[in-house]
């Protein structure tokens, strides 16, 4: 019975730590996103089209400044990307022939979910620019994201406009 209650004991101590390590890793987020409001906000409220074709594009809109005292600038990045459709080799042959219709429907969630990555790359390429003390005026109007040479879709990099990963292939 103590060996038991030694056991809970320990394992109660250890959530309590893992919590109050996990609540100040919450509060430290907190306060760098507040600081960072200061000087630049990246706008996440992106509403997804009605409808999506190959050709995706998703825009970034932002607001920055070099110091607290100065003027809010606005400005954004449109992010377009050429999703060609290929078949995908994982998945078994269906049986039946698909309906147009679902064919379609397939279609446009797997266009979906490329859009949604797509946004979420260029979302976290405009925070990690201005987080590197990035100046908003150097930040094209638009901007083309990379295909990865071996998965031949989107990856970490793809939305990337600056830095060693936005250099072309003849420079690296």
């Amino acid at each position: 019975m103590a060996k038991k209650l030694a056991e809970t004991k320990d394992c109660v101590l250890r959530a309590g730590s893992d919590l109050a390590h996990a609540v100040q890793q919450m509060k430290e987020r907190v306060e760098a996103e507040e600081k960072e409001g200061l000087l630049f906000h990246v706008d996440d409220q992106i509403i997804s089209p009605y409808r999506f074709s190959e050709k995706l594009t998703v825009r970034v809109s932002y607001r920055w400044r070099q110091a607290i005292e100065d003027d809010w600038t606005y400005g954004s990045i449109t992010f377009s990307y050429d999703s060609a459709s290929r078949p995908d080799s994982a998945l078994p042959t269906p049986k039946r022939k698909p309906s147009a219709t679902k064919l379609d429907q397939e279609r446009q969630e797997k266009l979906y979910r490329v859009w949604e990555y797509l946004k979420s790359l260029a979302l976290y390429s405009v925070r990690e620019y201005f987080r590197d003390r990035g100046d908003g005026n150097t930040i094209p109007p638009t901007i083309q994201a990379k295909t990865d040479p071996y998965s031949l879709g989107l990856n970490n990099y793809s939305a990337q406009f600056w830095g060693e990963h936005n250099a072309p292939a003849s420079a690296k």
